[in-house]
């Protein structure tokens, strides 16, 4: 998303010449390359383990069966009965001798499951990522957009985010108005961030010096690259 390298002429755009091809072809080959690998725990699982002592049947597959077959469809975008058939044949191709929920049974089931994300505890310090992007309001305004036509003043939301440049995961997000800058909403993002920070990176919205004083306040570095227009400032 960011680049940690300061570039001393934004204006430069660097250019790059393949020249390695044989390690270059391979590597686009591989992006076609798909790769199974089903937990035993899963095979373990895949049926209904617990009754619920309540009167009619109990369900047959567990939710870590449902879980599995949403998320190949969610990854591959298949509908239902393309998912059933695509892990039916994975299972046969496989050679795992599990029945695959039907199509009707994976959407009834999907509506009412619970999946509970496990938080990793971090111990180490983090490398934040910090940006923001426009969030369209719907209802009146969508309408008056169909009828009427983009008005001068139509109005959107920022949504602000603090991402752990790791795992992805968002550790600190703030909505605001489409007039607040990116370098105002760094101090309530830092600060929903309760463990240890080692860097933040950012674009040129974020470089102020506002920014680099709560950066600092966190005993973190700051990788910020200047804008076009920035200057040195005198001691």
């Amino acid at each position: 998303m960011f680049s940690s390298r300061l570039a001393l002429d934004m204006k430069t755009k660097a250019q790059y010449k393949v020249k390695n091809w044989n390690a270059y072809d391979a590597t686009l080959k591989l992006r076609g390359s798909i790769t199974f690998w089903v937990n035993e725990e899963v095979i373990e699982q895949w049926g209904n383990q617990q009754k619920t002592g309540k009167k009619g049947a109990s369900n047959y597959y567990s939710d870590v069966a449902i879980a599995t077959m949403g998320t190949i469809q969610s990854v591959f975008h298949l509908p239902g009965r393309q998912t059933e058939g695509f892990l039916e044949s994975l299972f046969m191709l496989m050679g795992i001798e599990l029945v695959v929920p039907d199509h009707s049974t994976l959407s009834r089931r999907l509506s009412k499951l619970s999946v509970e994300l496990p938080v990793i505890p971090k111990n180490n310090a983090v490398h934040v990522v910090v940006d923001s992007t426009g969030v369209k309001v719907y209802g009146e305004g969508e309408w008056k957009v169909r009828t009427h036509g983009v008005g001068k003043r139509r109005t959107w939301r920022k949504l602000h985010l603090g991402v752990d440049c790791e795992s992805g995961e968002i550790l600190g997000a703030v909505v605001t108005t489409n007039d607040m800058a990116d370098c105002e909403v760094l101090p309530d993002i830092l600060e929903q961030i309760e463990q240890p920070i080692e860097q933040v990176s950012g674009d040129g919205g974020y470089d102020t010096k506002a920014c680099y004083d709560t950066i600092t306040q966190r005993g973190a570095k700051a990788i910020i690259p200047p804008r076009s227009n920035a200057k040195m400032q005198q001691p």
